[in-house]
């Protein structure tokens, strides 16, 4: 298992593109995924960065560190979003794996704190993130956030 920095293999741009749209897109927004990666997978950018884990040069799992994860609260960064793990690689530590090389890339950038938004019930929470408060997303829907301290 390798994790990789898409600037660092643009060899794998298009199947992280697709990748990254059927994790999270829609049949509408290809079109989203397609001009924000690529337009962000420079190796002088601090942020966005988007990053894939590799077995046998196949993508099984994703995350990215973004600017905003299209969330109403705009004085936050960075965020941890786009957290996928193929389904027949799950319950084998490799979330927590990108949780913690996330913590590190946001250490080596000296963030103070890393932000994510979810839905999911005391999944963060149990990987240390603590809860902070609430966001809105484009429809007005409020969605939780959880922050994580740097060391």
């Amino acid at each position: 298992m390798e994790i990789i920095e898409l600037s660092e293999r643009l060899d794998f741009k298009n199947k992280a593109i697709k990748y990254f749209w059927e994790c999270w897109g829609s049949d509408s927004n290809f079109d989203f995924y397609r001009d924000c990666m690529e337009h962000s997978i420079h190796p002088e950018n601090d942020l966005p960065k988007f990053f894939v884990v590799l077995e046998d040069e196949k993508i099984i799992a994703s995350y990215a560190l973004l600017v905003n994860d299209i969330i109403s609260r705009q004085d936050l960064v960075p965020w941890f979003a786009c957290l996928c793990v193929n389904e027949t690689h799950r319950k084998q530590g490799i979330a927590e794996k990108l949780l913690n090389h996330a913590s590190e890339q946001a250490k080596s950038k000296s963030y103070k704190f890393l932000y994510l938004s979810s839905d999911l019930e005391n999944f963060y929470e149990r990987k240390g993130w603590t809860y902070f408060g609430n966001g809105y997303n484009v429809f007005g829907d409020s969605i939780a956030i959880f922050r994580k301290e740097i060391n």
